[in-house]
């Protein structure tokens, strides 16, 4: 599949082919977000296919490495006991960790050590979901894991068809991911 990676304000096009290996320089006059797409159609979901650009100061961008390059953080000892049960970071971690979840995502520190998705282990970091297709909130992440396709349709990853508890217990780990 071709895409081109194109954020207008920082540079022209750039095409990524399938089993190539491309370069690009780009030197942004300041800090900020900047916003791209895919400008190539690449699909059913070409328009969905959102491009953030951070660009930091050399010693903004030595800080977000040093926070890319923590572990999460372990859940407590004094949180609540694990009860399949009850909605916590706790539980949801169980419940993450017994679903198909991990054969897809990485999480640092976890046996999710899965490649084709995303790697989740600083996800609350995020601004968005789904590609910058919805802001990253707690609401939003719940409705995305219950239903991907609502807000992509078509979309890779799959409705897992956990009942409500689940996947608010997945939800409530998936918070404590910064």
């Amino acid at each position: 599949m071709i895409h081109s990676f194109w954020v207008p304000q920082l540079a022209g096009k750039t095409d990524l082919l399938p089993n190539r290996v491309n370069e690009m320089w780009i030197d942004p006059l300041k800090s900020g977000l900047y916003v791209g797409q895919c400008a190539q159609f690449c699909g059913a979901q070409h328009a969905k296919m959102l491009l953030r650009v951070y660009v930091d100061s050399p010693e903004q961008f030595q800080r977000w490495i040093t926070e890319q390059q923590k572990a999460p953080p372990e859940i407590p000892d004094s949180a609540p006991v694990v009860n399949l049960e009850s909605v916590d970071a706790r539980s949801g971690k169980l419940v993450f960790e017994r679903q198909a979840c991990i054969n897809c995502h990485a999480v640092a520190g976890t046996v999710a050590n899965g490649r084709f998705g995303p790697d989740l282990t600083h996800l609350m970091s995020r601004e968005t979901l789904a590609a910058g297709a919805i802001p990253n909130t707690p609401q939003n992440l719940e409705a995305w894991i219950t239903a991907p396709d609502q807000f992509k349709p078509g979309a890779l990853m799959p409705a897992m068809h956990l009942t409500e508890r689940q996947n608010a217990q997945i939800t409530a780990y998936l918070l404590t991911l910064k």
